[in-house]
């Protein structure tokens, strides 16, 4: 090892790619492609082949390899050299020739050549190498269960390699490992022990994923340099990532050593294209393991990797039945639902079991709906804004929420795990579910907090632990992880409601578009019919008062009675027509928005009806200056004058009163955050609750023809039209005898 001190406190950084080091057992030369001039050699060359680095510098490679092991080489570079490594090459060194394994590979302009002494002249043909793996793939496939799968294939890999101990070391989501199978000589048995991500760093696992097979066949080994140290071509440090003979980390050989381990040896386990685990090995003398023995294991390594999906998919076959069947339930039940927070309320039993949650929220616009044992809905609000931006293909989870979150510590009973969907972030649609904190005993190997080395100048060194006894640590703020099967079904469940709800959606723009087709029809059946029908109409009126005129000596006064009926007849029927022409004109304009200053607009409504109505003595009470509001000023001035007119119309009490304001904050309805919510309240007649539905339809009224000063009944219809169009909504409150409240939202930016 060199004299060099590790200053890291932080070992994923550590550049283990680059270290310009290679371990001892063979030599590496660096060529420049095509022409295969050394640019780069390990100083070693001199022990392994009786060649000075400085004599082998700045000459061809045939300067070393004969032309046929040239032309091997150049034919190797010409095709996928991943098929035909290891080259059989051979130098002559002391009148006698040594074998070699070489492997050679691209990087960039330039090519790596590592040659690995061989300890004899050994091809191993197609036959041999299936000979030795023909059993061992067939028990692989034939493993019922993953774990019985890795137990095949440790005992089969140590029974081929000889090491002391052959373990299979699976990582979790956090890059911790644990040992879930074992075959070993030893007494210490490391089976389902735990290990923390820092033994494995980022960047080790980054390498394991580009380079499936390490071997370390002395950890004692003295490193040796490349000369010169850096790529003549850019001046950096060469890239050693899919070098075989490349040099570990000092820390990682420290490690290693305090666990007693001499030699190890590791394979590459892949899944999804992401590092599901490793096939360990380790041995307590040195071993040096023959490139076609580990292109042996590497294969076996390579077939459990494709047999991971085949295995995983058979866990918990049961479970992950159950799982389909819920899911359509949630599709059956949703299909039938008008909205997606009914459908997903009726579900709410389904909505936990779907994946073994304890707690459930669903997210709705503003509503926020609780199923079983959650945080409160402000908590609910809080961790929700926190996970929007860690979602990951609109999928969160955690089975440790206070690690990352600590203002979860409060809830940790009820809701350590936490599992978020997102169906729809512009409609705020989303779906949290909890699972309460487990309390466990974690069996790790050795202390898994490493310790940090202070010097006297005060600087820091991560020292690898020296103690691989079995650690017990009681682990809390944790809930029981969620499993694959679990969040794949989550994850399937938005594909299946965004669907539903998508259909839903389109069944509803169909509806509005008919509907909004029928209103406009509607709209022009009634303007064309009521402007035409006041032609005949004023013709039946003037031809009544012709009669009277010319024949009132004919007349009896029965006869005059009847004409005159026929005359009150014709101007209530032209008083109905006139105002269904004007409800009809009234969709049919455009809304012309501009700022109005309402308190104005309602000083003038109420200067007018005060002179329309001059025997009528009422209070108007405005508790507040109104706020400007952008709208329709003609509209709104009907709205107004329509509401204030029936405040002071319905109304038999001696001290007549009638209140005109706004409600901060919305009232107690759920409007939009951009309404404000107006009122006009009286201390009139009221309505009976039974009737509340009915008055805003046209032409509706609760009283006689002629009671309170008459009408056609369609004031209040005009009401609600003008507050739609405005995007808002009206209600009324009211009680008998005690007067009435007509509530509207005008949505539009409000200020002051």
């Amino acid at each position: 090892m060199t004299d060099e001190i590790i200053d890291l406190t932080n070992c994923d950084r550590e550049p283990i790619h680059i270290p310009s080091l290679i371990q001892p057992h063979g030599i590496l030369l660096v060529l420049q492609d095509p022409t295969l001039e050394i640019l780069q050699v390990s100083s070693n060359t001199q022990e392994v082949v009786g060649r000075q680095p400085d004599e082998l510098l700045g000459k061809p490679l045939s300067d070393l390899l004969d032309a046929k092991h040239i032309q091997l080489i150049q034919q190797c570079l010409a095709e996928d050299f991943e098929s035909v490594n290891p080259l059989n090459l051979s130098i002559k060194y002391l009148n006698k020739l040594i074998y070699f394994d070489g492997i050679v590979h691209h990087l960039d302009t330039i090519i790596i050549l590592e040659l690995e002494l061989k300890k004899a002249k050994d091809k191993t043909g197609f036959f041999d190498f299936y000979q030795q793996v023909r059993g061992t793939i067939t028990r692989i496939q034939k493993a019922a269960t993953l774990l019985k799968m890795c137990q095949i294939v440790v005992t089969e890999v140590r029974k081929i390699t000889g090491f002391d101990r052959v373990m299979v070391y699976r990582f979790d989501q956090e890059g911790a490992g644990s040992v879930i199978a074992e075959d070993t000589n030893q007494k210490t048995p490391y089976l389902d022990l735990h290990y923390p991500p820092s033994d494995i760093p980022k960047r080790a696992r980054q390498l394991y994923t580009l380079n499936w097979l390490r071997l370390i066949p002395d950890a004692s080994y003295q490193p040796v340099t490349l000369i010169p140290a850096n790529n003549p071509l850019t001046n950096e440090p060469l890239d050693l990532s899919l070098s075989v003979l490349r040099s570990v980390s000092p820390l990682h050989l420290e490690y290693l050593q305090n666990m007693g381990v001499t030699a190890s040896m590791s394979i590459s386990l892949m899944h999804e294209q992401k590092l599901w685990g490793l096939i360990a090995c380790h041995h307590s003398s040195p071993k040096y393991i023959s490139y076609n023995i580990r292109t042996i294991c590497e294969f076996i390594g390579q077939v459990m990797s494709v047999e991971l999906a085949n295995k995983e998919a058979s866990e918990d076959i049961d479970y992950k039945s159950q799982l389909k069947s819920l899911q359509t339930q949630f599709v059956e039940g949703l299909s039938q639902a008008e909205y997606f927070l009914d459908g997903m309320v009726q579900l709410k039993s389904q909505l936990l079991n779907l994946v073994s949650a304890t707690g459930a929220v669903i997210c709705s616009g503003d509503q926020y709906i609780q199923v079983g044992k959650t945080p409160s809905e402000s908590e609910v609000q809080a961790l929700l804004d926190w996970i929007k931006p860690q979602l990951h293909h609109n999928l969160f989870e955690t089975r440790s929420l206070t690690k990352n979150y600590p203002a979860a510590e409060s809830f940790k009973a009820i809701a350590s795990g936490v599992l978020a969907l997102e169906i729809s972030r512009v409609h705020h649609n989303y779906i949290l579910w909890f699972r309460p904190e487990v309390i466990q005993t974690v069996n790790w190997g050795g202390n898994p907090n490493k310790p940090v080395e202070v010097f006297s100048d005060g600087s820091l060194r991560m020292s690898p632990r020296k103690s691989f006894e079995l650690w017990q640590e009681t682990v809390q703020g944790c809930a029981l992880p969620w499993k694959p099967c679990e969040v794949e079904a989550v994850a399937e469940l938005r594909s299946l409601v965004v669907g539903v709800v998508l259909r839903q959606a389109d069944k509803l723009a169909s509806m509005n578009f008919e509907l909004q087709r029928s209103n406009e029809e509607l709209d022009s059946f009634a303007y064309v019919a009521s402007h035409d029908l006041k032609e005949p109409l004023r013709g039946i009126h003037n031809y009544a008062n012709f009669l009277m005129e010319d024949y009132a000596e004919v007349l009896n006064d029965d006869g005059i009675a009847k004409l005159q009926t026929l005359v009150r007849l014709t101007q209530r029927m032209e008083d109905l027509i006139n105002s269904l022409l004007y409800f009809s004109r009234l969709g049919r304009t455009e809304l012309i928005r501009q700022p109005v200053n309402l308190n104005e607009l309602v000083q003038q409504v109420i200067t007018t009806l005060t002179i329309a109505r001059p025997q009528s003595e009422v209070e108007f009470r405005i508790p507040q200056p109104f706020k400007s509001v952008e709208c329709d000023r003609a509209q709104i001035v009907e709205l107004f004058s329509n509401l204030i007119s029936n405040a002071i119309k319905y109304n038999d009490k001696p001290e007549k009163w009638v209140e005109i304001g706004f409600i901060e904050g919305n009232g107690e309805r759920k409007v939009a955050s951009t309404s404000v919510t107006f009122y006009v309240r009286d201390n009139g007649i009221g309505i009976p609750e039974k009737h509340l539905d009915k008055i805003f339809q046209i032409f509706r009224r609760l009283h006689g023809r002629d009671d309170f000063g008459g009408g056609t009944g369609v004031g209040l219809t005009i009401v609600r039209k003008i507050v739609e169009r405005h995007g808002g909504k009206i209600w009324v409150e009211s009680t008998p005898t005690l007067g009435s409240t007509f509530y509207f939202t005008l949505v539009a930016e409000a200020n002051r």
